[in-house]
């Protein structure tokens, strides 16, 4: 349900409005918009008394919300969600591109893919501290060491971090370092890990599963939102069908679904969407072309030595090829990047 508020409504009114929700057992989530504020209710099992909270002072109507996914629809919230991290805008016309290597494998290679995408006019460097991998027997990542190297990367080259937290163990240490929390498709229905970093005020990108369906994708985000954590970056990182021409397939129809069913952000990820790293290029062109709010990219430096997924790694060349092309595709669709 949605508790709609009147335009000239003051906070000490929707305070109140959430004070009436919450006495009933209830949780209220106030949201505001350009020109009003709503607040989503969630947590209820049976009908809920609405004749007592319309007749609260400032409430303008009770909307009742048909999808399953509740706060994250855009019934909930008809505008697009900007999220602002440290200046940068992530939802907004702009196409944010995060790009680095699948791990952080040492310093000096973190720091050599830092220093080439910093001047390719990145704002967000991606490295993994902490990797999941199918055979227990390949490189883990660095752990709190790699969390390390991220951390002098950002005082480097002013660079934002993304990286991945595998558990609700490991996420407050990742929190540290990281300016957003990636949480990954083997993690996307890890509803305590999402509970959890629905309860830290970090951004969030969340990455849909690889056998996910879009609404299982939502209602995932839908956790996060649900303990108070509006901030969540959505990801199309590939589905597994029966192809076999690349390691998954990259669901580019995903992007304009949830432009038109969620007001979250959504970027695409063509290195995992592919793991081929010839598709990537031409991949993260179309990802623009259909309206995604940024590119999660994977390059390094010498992707043939690479310790994790070499194969989809762009070259510092490539990578430099790249952005150049997508700068004129976003322009073309009204964006910048």
């Amino acid at each position: 349900m949605l508790v709609v508020m009147e335009v000239k409504a003051t906070d000490q009114m929707v305070a109140r409005v959430c004070v009436l929700i919450e006495s009933m057992g209830l949780t209220a989530h106030p949201i505001p918009g350009a020109q009003r504020t709503v607040v989503g209710v969630t947590g209820n099992k049976s009908k809920i008394d609405a004749d007592k909270v319309l007749a609260q002072e400032g409430v303008k109507e009770i909307i009742h919300v048909t999808s399953p996914y509740r706060l994250v629809s855009r019934e909930c919230r008809p505008e697009d969600t900007v999220i602002d991290i440290g200046g940068l805008r992530i939802g907004d016309r702009n196409c944010v591109v995060i790009a680095g290597p699948c791990a952080v494998e040492s310093r000096d290679q973190a720091m050599a893919v830092a220093e080439h995408v910093a001047k390719a006019g990145v704002r967000v460097f991606r490295g993994g501290a902490f990797k999941p991998r199918t055979s227990p027997y390949s490189f883990q990542g660095l752990g709190e060491e790699g969390l390390t190297i991220l951390g002098e990367i950002r005082k480097e080259f002013g660079l934002l971090v993304a990286t991945e937290a595998l558990d609700t163990e490991s996420l407050d240490k990742v929190a540290e370092y990281a300016d957003i929390i990636q949480i990954g498709a083997r993690n996307m229905q890890n509803f305590s890990l999402l509970k959890k970093a629905g309860k830290l005020k970090k951004p969030v990108l969340l990455k849909r599963g690889m056998s996910a369906t879009l609404e299982e994708f939502l209602m995932a985000a839908e956790y996060i939102l649900a303990e108070g954590n509006p901030d969540v970056i959505l990801c199309e990182r590939g589905v597994r069908i029966s192809a076999d021409s690349a390691r998954t397939t990259l669901d580019l129809s995903a992007i304009p679904f949830v432009k038109q069913t969620s007001h979250l952000p959504i970027i695409a990820d063509p290195s995992h969407g592919t793991g081929r790293r010839d598709f990537v290029i031409p991949l993260s062109r179309a990802s623009v072309a259909v309206g995604a709010d940024g590119l999660l990219v994977e390059v390094h430096h010498d992707p043939a030595n690479a310790l994790s997924d070499g194969a989809q790694a762009l070259t510092l060349e490539m990578f430099s090829g790249l952005m150049e092309q997508i700068k004129t595709i976003a322009k073309v669709v009204g964006r910048t990047c």
